[in-house]
């Protein structure tokens, strides 16, 4: 008897596991219609991208293999060096305009102020616009003919009120438009996180006489550490892949004041009609993009961070 007692239970563990294996495949099974997806409208165009690549082809009749020289080229091609110049001088200027903006809005946005639900309402609403919409609403606005830049352009330097005219103000229209477009999107990020900080710390820190800018400073900045390094990410990485606002805003001009890459990779292949050409300079934004955003997750320490609440 002593001895089939430990063999039963032995069978009911056996049991218990082959449960716990059933009870799991589901799961992998709820991951299919995802991976099809991303395979389908991802993974299989960026290869089909990566075969053009070594092509010339200008989008009729067959492509023709031309091995690398398509990849040589772009190693010498000064002009997407200068695109990729602007590109970088883009995505800095966001990330600097939009991490202060989105982040003192979140955090605003996350009290229990008067009239907060109402102004936060109206803060997210470039959230359901279009980014074609945005950008001929902000042009129409800057036209310097009949335009409020017309009228309010000689407060910053344009008397003439041709802002999107001149290098330096094109550049900081787009980059004054993708921060009205996109802060919102960052700020709800903000309000989430800063709304998951535990009241105590507050409480406790304004018994030990902290002001709200050292409570700020040392409470809500430490605990927001993890959605800073993924909201950066988004922005970096997303400002590499802009397009539609500078085509619509500017098209590139000034002369090539913001002829971004992605806005180099469309002028060459619709313009140009070098699909093969534009294909390496799409693969290049790609692995940009994603050396971009491991570089950051590396160096800021977010695969290591553990939970914000450890130890509350």
């Amino acid at each position: 008897m002593t001895a089939a007692l430990p063999a039963a239970r032995r069978g009911g563990v056996r049991a218990a596991e082959k449960s716990t294996d059933r009870a799991a495949r589901p799961g992998v099974l709820w991951v299919v219609p995802a991976a099809l997806f991303f395979m389908v409208f991802a993974g299989l165009p960026l290869l089909l991208v990566a075969v053009l690549s070594f092509t010339s082809w200008n989008g009729l009749g067959t492509p023709r293999f031309n091995g690398l020289d398509n990849w040589s080229r772009l190693l010498s091609d000064s002009s997407v060096w200068q695109s990729l110049r602007i590109s970088a001088i883009l995505t800095v200027l966001c990330w600097a305009v939009q991490t202060p903006l989105a982040l003192l809005l979140g955090v605003w946005a996350s009290g229990r102020q008067r009239n907060r639900a109402v102004l936060s309402s109206i803060f997210f609403l470039p959230l359901l616009m279009s980014t074609a919409a945005i950008a001929i609403t902000w042009l129409t606005l800057l036209d310097p003919n009949f335009g409020l830049a017309a009228k309010w352009g000689h407060y910053i330097g344009f008397p003439d009120g041709n802002i999107i005219g001149s290098p330096r103000g094109a550049l900081g229209c787009v980059v004054v438009v993708v921060a009205w477009q996109f802060v919102p999107f960052h700020t709800l990020l903000y309000q989430a996180a800063t709304r998951q900080i535990p009241q105590s710390l507050y409480d406790a820190a304004t018994v030990d006489g902290a002001g709200r800018v050292r409570q700020f400073r040392h409470i809500t900045l430490p605990q927001l550490r993890n959605t800073i390094v993924t909201s950066s990410v988004l922005m970096l990485v997303g400002s590499l892949t802009y397009f539609e606002t500078v085509l619509i805003l500017t098209g590139g001009g000034p002369g090539s004041a913001t002829n971004i890459l992605p806005q180099h990779m469309y002028m060459t292949a619709f313009r140009d009609y070098q699909m093969g050409y534009a294909s390496v300079i799409a693969l290049a934004l790609v692995a940009l993009g994603t050396a971009l955003s491991l570089l950051i997750v590396r160096f800021s320490g977010f695969a290591k961070m553990r939970s914000t609440l450890e130890g509350i």
